[in-house]
């Protein structure tokens, strides 16, 4: 997969074939644009190509800290280096180009400087300026044009339409299953082991702190159980995330405690696979009780159906 930065010519002899959007979290709705893009490349003898922006338009356009994202730009690429595009195009958003119609961008960058031969869009795709550029104005430019236009069927989940804002809706309320599901993989976090306060070692259940990109969207507080890949081998655990009110916690924590395993990991990077959702955080009496529930909490998972033991 060439990773292009911004919009820049493509020789017509490509024969490209398009998909455009935020593609974030590359769920299966996602996942069914791509290999629909795949296999129209491959049969028009082309190449397929992702167009997608950054940083997201709600971070430039609404100064909006709080919207996270189930995958920032660098994740997006390892995701979608999965599916053997041809080209990932990242453009570049800002306030200068959010202002560019929908008829300028299909007849200046899609036209003039992409040279598309395909164009497919999802069921609900809006484009340019106030996303006013729709699937009905595109088939009037694609006759104009010159270039094929498909639009695909959403894909659904429990009936519903499968939706990066669903996703990240019942990772915030905790609902780990509905995400699992919508991706087709365990939602995952992936960050630097960095130095916390050891009260876990104290505990009996010695834990790692993890920072986390702050653009990436962290499940609701509560305690989960886990995957978790160490130089590429897995382990399984629990991860906590919270304030910890038991010890007067009160910033948000990420910890990990990785069974079986012993080892400094101080500087390592662990990726953290989210399996389910255990119970939510809680305030308890004393550290002692706190031990005991983390105690109960390890055998919850361990008699679960995700504990690989």
């Amino acid at each position: 997969m060439k990773i292009v930065e911004g919009i820049q010519p493509i020789a017509e002899s490509e024969k490209l074939v398009l998909t455009i959007g935020m593609f974030d979290g590359v769920h299966k709705g996602h996942q069914s644009i791509i290999n629909q893009l795949n296999k129209r490349a491959k049969a028009v003898n082309g190449h397929s190509a992702l167009l997608t922006l950054n940083p997201h338009p709600r971070h430039v356009l609404q100064s909006d800290s709080d919207f996270k994202l189930l995958s920032p730009i660098d994740e997006k690429i390892q995701l979608l280096k999965k599916y053997n595009l041809d080209y990932l195009i990242i453009q570049p958003f800002d306030f200068e180009f959010s202002r560019t119609s929908s008829l300028d961008f299909v007849r200046e960058s899609l036209v003039k400087q992409l040279n598309i031969h395909t164009l497919i869009i999802g069921h609900d795709h809006q484009f340019g300026r106030n996303r006013a550029g729709d699937f009905h104005q595109l088939q009037e430019l694609s006759s104009l044009y010159n270039f094929e236009l498909s639009q695909l069927k959403a894909i659904k989940e429990n009936e519903n339409p499968i939706s990066s804002t669903k996703v990240r809706n019942a990772l915030a309320e905790g609902n780990i299953a509905y995400a699992t599901q919508a991706l087709g993989r365990s939602y995952s976090l992936e960050g630097k082991v960095i130095h916390g306060d050891k009260i876990g070692r104290t505990l009996g259940f010695p834990t790692v702190n993890l920072a986390i990109n702050d653009e990436k969207l962290i499940p609701k507080n509560g305690v989960y159980g886990v995957n978790v890949w160490i130089d590429g081998q897995k382990f399984q655990g629990l991860m906590n995330v919270g304030i910890r009110p038991t010890i007067e916690g009160k910033n948000q924590r990420i910890e990990v405690f990785i069974f079986d395993f012993e080892d400094n990991l101080y500087e390592k990077t662990l990726k953290v696979e989210i399996l389910n959702r255990i119970r939510d955080e809680q305030k308890f009496d004393s550290l002692e009780d706190l031990k005991d529930q983390i105690a109960k909490d390890v055998l919850f998972f361990k008699n679960s159906e995700f504990y690989l033991g």
